[in-house]
């Protein structure tokens, strides 16, 4: 049902039925029938060789895809109520290995939120001028998916209870980094 149009904004041809533009466009398609959780894996980030030739495409596939999908989200009327995270379990390495990669790197790594109670254009946190270290703004998992919950609404400091011991959706204690919500 969509526009020969829409498949070329999201760097289709009609018909396409695979690609990171493909399951992005099939998101928004999921998201507009009000499915509540939408997961978009971009696969193959994992560049402990031939880093340049490989990011060439990964990163103009990615920030191709994810604009056009955070475009048509918005001039549907549907990002104010739409989170959007790109996010990895890590890292890579600031410096590049002897085979031409870059590595698992924990020390820092970067996650995006874009939409439902965050701050536009917002940023938060640095690392130093090398890349090794977080200068300013280090966080937690818990941080994170604490200021997630409450961009989303959700009471971040909820528990479950398993018999008797307590759950918490996100770390005890964790905080929701209030300068990146609206």
């Amino acid at each position: 049902g969509e526009t020969q149009a829409t498949f070329r904004l999201y760097g289709l041809e009609r018909g396409a039925t695979c690609g990171f533009g493909w399951q992005c466009l099939v998101a928004r398609r999921l998201i507009e029938a009000g499915v509540p959780f939408v997961k978009v894996a971009r696969a193959w980030w994992d560049s402990h060789g031939q880093n340049f030739e490989t990011h060439q495409e990964l990163c103009a596939d990615l920030d191709h895809s994810m604009s056009v999908l955070l475009d048509d989200l918005e001039e549907r009327g549907l990002l104010e109520k739409t989170l959007v995270i790109t996010l990895a379990e890590f890292g890579r390495t600031p410096k590049i290995n002897p085979s031409l990669g870059r590595d698992h790197f924990a020390n820092a790594w970067s996650t995006s939120l874009s939409g439902c109670g965050i701050k536009g254009g917002s940023v938060y946190g640095k690392t130093d001028a090398d890349g090794q270290t977080v200068a300013e703004g280090k966080i937690g998992a818990g941080q994170l998916f604490a200021t997630i919950f409450k961009a989303l609404g959700i009471d971040h400091e909820k528990e479950y209870f398993i018999g008797a011991r307590p759950l918490p959706i996100s770390d005890f204690g964790a905080q929701p980094i209030d300068e990146v919500l609206a």
